[in-house]
């Protein structure tokens, strides 16, 4: 699913423009990216938490030439599946 896809389903489930659901999935997105990067968490529960890890500088090899070479330490954006996705993904969800 791409996001022209889940706009259209968000505006059919919500009864609303697609105009309105783009608006929500851009807030809803630009929110969690604003969050993320000022330090914060964000925890849906049941579908899960995005947040921000560090990784630590390290050497690594080039494959081509076989040279050793310096990757740079960085911050990557994390999600954690919450319980409900993650039984839901293995076919545990409850039925309602």
């Amino acid at each position: 699913m791409n996001k022209a896809e889940l706009t259209d389903a968000i505006a059919k489930a919500a009864g609303i423009t697609k105009a309105q659901a783009n608006e929500a999935i851009d807030t809803f997105t630009g929110s969690i990216i604003k969050a993320i990067t000022g330090g914060d968490t964000v925890t849906l529960v049941g579908f899960g938490t995005f947040s921000i890890t560090e990784r630590a500088a390290r050497n690594g090899r080039n494959p081509q030439t076989g040279e050793t070479i310096k990757i740079k330490a960085k911050k990557t954006p994390k999600f954690k599946a919450g319980k409900d996705f993650s039984e839901a993904v293995n076919g545990k969800a409850k039925k309602k």
